[in-house]
């Protein structure tokens, strides 16, 4: 299943959904039972995933910190999933009250959610688009968002990349970001690497095949591809727990965190 018409049509209990078993593995309520017992399977053969999860949600708002601090007051949030406190918009508004977050999922009833937790929230946009029509979600973010492309913004596509397939041509994708962002700007991102423990990859790929979550794991020179032209932060493309600390644990499920800067 690799259209570029794999988006969800609404709320399917019998498939899994990535941004509810992300939420599931971040102590969330909002899943359900099939996403469950895909996280439940995952954990069986990994039960580091629950800790990778919080890594990579450090690894996030660290980053969202790093580029508010560095002057970023704008972000665009792809594939945002379920809204979990702290969430992007706290950590930059944290650091200026004027920072603006484009909050953006593919799937509708995330969507729906995002829109009833941040309804209200200043400086705040939930938009629904698919990371595989950027031309689109830059022309929302420009008139819906009031983003301003020849400012400096923050692109994070967390956890989002392994579900585009080779055939949906991701690194064309990410290429058209990349062109439209202005000097100064950052693309943060995670993917899953080849480099995961093969019970790990032979599990998650059977529990999601056919389904929005369907996994498509890359090696590190495939992914490091996203970065061209960009200069590379240090300490450049790495599992994201190395990103946090010299002496966290190595886990099955190998996520690779990258920072890129449009020079």
């Amino acid at each position: 299943m690799a259209k570029a018409d794999r988006v969800p049509a609404g709320v399917d209990p019998g498939k899994p959904n990535a941004a509810r078993i992300y939420n599931y593995m971040l102590g969330g309520k909002d899943n359900y039972a099939v996403d469950q017992k895909v996280a439940e399977r995952m954990l069986a053969v990994a039960p580091d995933t629950k800790t990778l999860a919080w890594f990579v949600r450090k690894f996030l708002l660290n980053a969202v910190q790093t580029a508010a601090e560095a002057g970023i007051r704008q972000f665009i949030d792809i594939g945002a999933g379920i809204p979990h406190s702290p969430n992007v918009y706290e950590v930059a508004q944290k650091v200026d009250a004027s920072a603006r977050v484009a909050s953006i999922d593919y799937d509708p009833v995330v969507y729906a959610h995002t829109n009833v937790l941040l309804s209200g929230t200043t400086g705040v946009t939930s938009l629904l688009g698919d990371l595989r029509r950027p031309d689109e979600i830059i022309e929302k973010c420009r008139t819906e968002a009031d983003i301003d492309f020849d400012q400096p913004v923050a692109i994070l596509v967390i956890g989002v990349l392994h579900y585009v397939m080779n055939d949906e041509h991701p690194f064309q994708i990410i290429a058209r970001y990349r062109d439209v962002m202005a000097p100064g700007s950052l693309l943060v991102f995670t993917h899953g690497s080849s480099e995961t423990h093969p019970d790990f990859v032979d599990q998650s790929s059977s529990d999601t095949v056919g389904s929005s979550s369907q996994v498509q794991y890359r090696t590190p020179a495939e992914v490091a591809a996203f970065l061209d032209d960009l200069e590379v932060v240090e300490p450049g493309l790495v599992p994201v727990q190395e990103w946090l600390a010299d002496d966290l644990p190595s886990t099955k499920l190998v996520l690779l965190g990258g920072v890129g800067r449009k020079p």
